[in-house]
């Protein structure tokens, strides 16, 4: 390959390739569930600079190239919620979702004022890959909602 991922805070210039990174990795998870209206797959550009904004993003990039992706926010009850942790399609299963998720919750354990107490994240009940690197990684399922017959969604957390 030559070049090495870096990983670093995500801004609005970050935007535009994140959304299509996110609509790339998405697909999978909307063939799997038969439902291509999901948000990852309907939100708007504008949408994901507020949500940049708002809470914190990271990218993974080989070169210029955006190939990696996870945001999350920090409420007032101390709970890091973790979100579209994305990773291009011909790059999975090299760690690099595992660094991602590494960075993002050391971003919001240490550092901050105040810190995370626990991590919070969200899959689907058929997204195995997603569910095998958050239970290696700790988490552990708090709650399940059913979202519709094709969608039952899992609420999985760990202490910071």
């Amino acid at each position: 390959m030559g070049m090495s991922v870096t990983i670093s805070a995500a801004d609005a210039r970050d935007a535009e390739q994140i959304l299509k990174l996110q609509y790339l990795c998405y697909q999978s998870e909307a063939e799997l569930y038969g439902d291509y209206g999901i948000e990852p797959l309907t939100q708007s550009l504008d949408d994901l600079k507020a949500e940049l904004v708002r809470g914190h993003a990271l990218v993974a990039r080989l070169g210029d190239e955006v190939i990696a992706s996870v945001r999350g926010e920090l409420d007032d009850t101390g709970t890091a919620t973790i979100g579209k942790l994305i990773v291009h399609p011909r790059l999975r299963r090299h760690g690099l979702g595992s660094r991602l998720l590494d960075a993002i919750e050391e971003h919001f354990a240490a550092g901050r004022s105040p810190a995370a107490k626990r991590f919070q994240l969200f899959t689907g009940h058929r997204s195995e890959g997603n569910l095998r690197l958050y239970r290696r990684k700790g988490y552990a399922t708090v709650a399940t909602r059913e979202v519709d017959p094709r969608l039952t969604l899992l609420t999985l957390e760990k202490a910071a």
